[in-house]
């Protein structure tokens, strides 16, 4: 019979970074009974392969989801191969583009490579929802829309909105919360995990699980994790994300620009540390026996080796105290070729070429716009080897074959060819 921790140190780590869990009383009596009869939790989280890449901000669940396998109990990563043909409308105030067949099985094989950075592959159990919903054929679905109504579906918040402003509403989008609703009847979950746009969906779960004769699953909710400019969330669409499969110092020098504030944040729901942990920490600061930049240094550290290794965490970290607290040069910086012709242009003066500053600080993904970089450049926070950069156009007699762009806290070295 497999052994389990107690239930209250069972709850420290499981409850860390959770927005809501539906409801608690009935996962700490899951969680006794599991303990009791020896019988691991069935916990799932589905994620939709609609892009190839994921960032830090889609690891939030699979770290929960890691918890729990810590803790002995089976976890399912659930790859939505058929929900993607639909399209989630969860956020969203127009119906989502479909993708084909080709483009989600691509898009799962690089999940699945980008997720066992994270999960234990040996002890996760992956599906695709396909399995079970390319069986449901019309019959099958006609029962399972039996059991809601337009005015349940016309509750979420989404589709109240569209059809308020009397915007379209693709019948097929009404199929989503059924379906992923039908994974939770399919695979028997004990949990199922979320992010809190995901309340609807999740709930509804719960609802056919009931219908199919079992108990209904523990819901448990996570935020939706800021970016680094610690307010919008994080995107790579707005410049403000961390890919999981950036290089390690390029990742650790974004970890060390986020704020004192977000910092917590990311330690709560992007490490594996118990909250009474997180807490504990937290009053080494706050007391003055830690600095807050050695905190952050510790959860860049920490963040880079769970994606890498401790020893490319190792090196990050002492590139990173060269370069801005030695005042050194880097040894490790990423090198980005760049082309001569999309780098330079007229500047205005006879016969004198000029760096388009703006243009590079796009093409390095030092910036997510041209818009962007030019307030930068404006707020004199961009260097050109050391120097600072105060105009978009900076005239040059002669362009190095190498030029060392920061910003902020965060470099990378242009190879021009």
């Amino acid at each position: 019979m497999q052994e389990f921790l107690p239930v209250d140190q069972q709850l420290d780590l499981l409850q860390k970074g959770a927005a809501e869990i539906i409801r608690v009383a009935d996962l700490r009596e899951r969680l006794e009974e599991s303990r009791k009869i020896g019988r691991p939790l069935r916990v799932k989280a589905g994620f939709d392969p609609t892009a190839p890449d994921l960032h830090l901000g889609h690891t939030v669940l699979m770290r929960k989801l890691r918890h729990f396998q810590q803790l002995g109990h089976q976890v399912i990563f659930l790859v939505g191969d058929f929900t993607s043909l639909i399209g989630d409308p969860t956020g969203r105030n127009v119906t989502r583009k479909p993708l084909t067949r080709e483009q989600i099985n691509e898009n799962a094989e690089t999940y699945q490579a980008q997720v066992f950075k994270i999960l234990d592959r040996d002890k996760t159990e992956v599906r695709f929802n396909s399995e079970w919903l390319d069986k449901l054929g019309y019959e099958g679905t006609i029962r399972l829309a039996a059991h809601f109504t337009v005015s349940q579906m016309l509750e979420r918040d989404e589709f109240h909105r569209r059809f308020q402003a009397e915007q379209p509403i693709g019948l097929h989008e009404f199929l989503y919360p059924l379906m992923q609703g039908y994974d939770s009847v399919a695979l028997e979950c004990d949990v199922e995990l979320g992010g809190t746009d995901q309340r609807f969906n999740l709930m509804g779960g719960r609802e056919l699980q009931k219908h199919y004769g079992q108990k209904p699953q523990i819901i448990l909710m996570t935020p939706i994790l800021e970016g680094l400019d610690g307010v919008q969330k994080m995107s790579k669409s707005l410049g403000n994300a961390i890919g999981i499969n950036e290089p390690p110092s390029e990742m650790y020098g974004k970890l060390m620009s986020i704020s004192d504030e977000l910092m917590w944040k990311y330690w709560v729901f992007l490490t594996d540390l118990k909250q009474s942990e997180v807490d504990a920490l937290q009053a080494e600061v706050a007391s003055g026996s830690l600095h807050p930049m050695e905190a952050k240094k510790r959860l860049a550290r920490t963040i880079v080796a769970d994606f890498h290794s401790a020893e490319d965490a190792a090196r990050a970290d002492e590139n990173w105290a060269r370069m801005f607290q030695q005042n050194g040069a880097s040894e490790d910086l990423e090198e980005v070729p760049v082309a001569y012709a999309d780098l330079v242009g007229p500047s205005g003066l006879p016969g004198v070429l000029a760096i388009r500053l703006p243009k590079l600080l796009v093409q390095l993904g030092l910036a997510a716009s041209g818009a962007e970089a030019s307030r930068k450049i404006a707020e004199r926070a961009v260097k050109l080897d050391g120097e600072p950069a105060s105009n978009a156009i900076i005239p040059l007699e002669k362009l190095p074959t190498r030029l060392v762009v920061r910003l902020g806290k965060r470099a990378k070295a242009a190879v021009i060819a």
